[in-house]
């Protein structure tokens, strides 16, 4: 997935509370990112290594982040929109500070190919109306390295300033012409049906200006908060999947694209008196299990995704929220929120071997570039004892 540039991290401040939970103590750390230094329509996409992190043998209970200035005020997507950010866990060689080389990302559960879509958690613009909590007893297990190794974390943070710009919505689904890019990071041209995505808004790209528009350059970080416990015998770890509407599954392998593009409706599919793109993909799940939580991430445009199991029996629907304001968290035009689910402990079991599948759906009553369809969920083994 060439998406990042690479980078050595620096902390810059953390704040930590506790508080009691039913079944554990559970704690909550704040803290920001290094410094995003943006221009006026600059894309930032860096991998930041080794950022701050709970530490020891804990099981993660929510994260959650957010897009903040110097002054620690929320950032509307309308000045600065978040493509996504996404934090992964990595194993390197104890005493070895080179971020380049000898590290082990750690693989989640997820089908896709090795370092395609691996992280833990992640999300986009619609960040601050997703809720991530886990509920207990369940937790997602960290805090394992093997020997000889430390556990870090590394954050994606893909940030795209839109101050100034010609077309706001062109500028964040990353389309070619306005970034005035034609060939890929190897140096290859782009296919000309390739209209936008992650390969025209690389990191340090500049989107297309008003003429004679000039502004400050600005500083802004990822403020993200991490809620944890310490790991105890009867926490039930989850495993953690994002799934792929772009995967092609062929010999038992699979190939997520990540993105694709939504063509206008008098190109696309017409789905009855409605101009909706309507993509689908099957899933096969070696390993099954039960369904804790589940969240869909979409872009622009998206107007849901369900997630079916093969007996066509709903997993999951999750649906956006656009904002209808100016204030951040509820920015008119830009998907600020996601349902989520959380069955019933026990309602929902994916069986071993069960092909699942994913529907994605989004307007085309436009053209809509680079967009995403993918499903987090988290997967548990097994259930609380009070329900079996």
């Amino acid at each position: 997935m060439k998406m990042w540039s690479w980078g050595m991290v620096v902390v810059l401040s953390c704040t930590l509370v506790a508080y009691s939970s039913a079944f554990a103590t559970e704690k909550t750390a704040v803290y920001l990112s290094p410094k995003i230094e943006l221009r006026a329509g600059e894309s930032s996409n860096k991998l930041y290594y080794g950022v701050d992190f709970p530490k020891g043998h804990i099981a993660l209970k929510s994260f959650n982040a957010e897009l903040v200035d110097e002054q620690g005020n929320s950032v509307p997507l309308y000045e600065a929109y978040l493509h996504h950010w996404i934090v992964m866990r990595y194993f390197q060689p104890k005493n070895d500070t080179n971020t380049s080389k000898g590290i082990d990302i750690v693989q989640n559960s997820g089908l896709c190919q090795p370092n395609t879509l691996p992280y833990y958690f992640g999300v986009g613009s619609e960040t601050r109306g997703v809720k991530t909590q886990i509920p207990d007893p369940y937790g997602i297990e960290v805090g394992t390295p093997p020997k000889g190794y430390d556990e870090k974390w590394v954050i994606n943070v893909h940030a795209i300033d839109t101050r100034g710009v010609q077309d706001k919505i062109g500028c964040i689904e990353c389309r070619c012409d306005l970034y005035n890019i034609t060939k890929d990071s190897d140096g290859n041209p782009l296919d000309p049906n390739y209209h936008g995505g992650l390969q025209c808004c690389p990191d340090e790209s500049q989107c297309l200006l008003k003429k004679g528009f000039e502004a400050h350059n600005r500083t802004l970080y990822l403020r993200y908060t991490v809620k944890w416990v310490t790991w105890e015998h009867h926490i039930l770890p989850l495993r953690v999947y994002v799934l792929d509407v772009t995967d092609v599954v062929k010999n038992n392998t699979h190939n997520c694209l990540v993105e694709y593009d939504v063509l206008p409706c008098n190109k696309g599919r017409k789905h009855g008196d409605k101009c909706i793109d309507v993509r689908k993909a099957k899933l096969p799940m070696d390993k099954g299990g039960y369904v804790v939580y589940g969240v869909a991430h979409e872009h622009v445009g998206g107007t849901g995704s369900t997630l079916y199991g093969q007996a066509g029996n709903v997993i999951c629907n999750s649906l956006p929220k656009y904002g209808n304001g100016s204030e951040a968290g509820n920015e008119k035009g830009y998907v600020v929120g996601m349902t989520t689910c959380y069955p019933q402990p026990g309602s929902i079991k994916i069986s071993n071997g069960e092909v699942l599948t994913l529907e994605v759906d989004y307007s085309n009553t436009k053209l809509h570039s680079g967009v995403m369809g993918l499903f987090y969920l988290l997967v548990a083994d097994d259930l609380p004892h009070h329900y079996k």
